[in-house]
């Protein structure tokens, strides 16, 4: 399969965060292998004067996600730390840059990168019917932004070559991707876009 990419596409790239990295306080195993590949998506799409969306956690430091306070995780991505920053080596570009934050309010939490946010609405705005979606983690925000994606109306491609996992339970990762085609999105490489 070969996709073209049209005027009606945008790129979103999930929590390439640092506190998701390896040596981060919820680290996705490998998470930055994947930065290399994702940067050849973001110069693509930013090439062609694509918009491509960065969604990032931002909790404040008493967020209901968090032990201690209701939550499952351990303290992670709380506004303004190292750790909420990108990592240092992936590529955004400085004309073309759509920061959404998530999970900033203490009592709302969001794995999606379309809950709570205005990334719904800059899509419309622009004209957007088809999003690439890639990032960490494959089992949780990767999955709910492109789950979301498709109850929202848009054509979901996942970005096979472009996602990592944190597998809490062996199997996850595999498990979401089988839940994103089984309700319409469609896997893609980057040797399977047209260029």
């Amino acid at each position: 399969m070969k996709v073209k990419l049209t005027g009606k596409d945008a790129l979103i790239v999930v929590d390439m965060q640092n506190d998701f990295m390896p040596g981060g306080a919820l680290p996705v195993p490998d998470g930055d292998r994947i930065i290399p590949v994702l940067n050849q998506y973001i110069k693509l799409f930013s090439n062609r004067g694509l918009p491509v969306f960065f969604t990032r956690d931002w909790h404040p430091e008493n967020h209901i996600s968090f032990r201690g306070y209701g939550g499952i995780w351990p303290p992670h991505c709380i506004q303004d730390t190292e750790g909420a920053r990108f990592h240092p080596e992936l590529f955004i570009p400085p004309d073309n840059k759509f920061i959404i934050s998530k999970g900033y309010s203490r009592d709302f939490d969001a794995y999606s990168g379309f809950q709570g946010t205005v990334l719904d609405k800059l899509l419309r705005e622009r004209g957007v019917k088809r999003v690439f979606v890639g990032g960490v983690a494959t089992d949780y925000c990767v999955k709910n932004t492109a789950f979301g994606g498709v109850n929202l109306g848009y054509q979901v491609f996942v970005l096979e070559d472009g996602i990592k996992g944190v597998d809490v339970n062996e199997g996850d990762s595999e498990r979401a991707v089988e839940f994103l085609m089984d309700n319409g999105a469609a896997l893609i490489t980057f040797e399977e876009i047209k260029v």
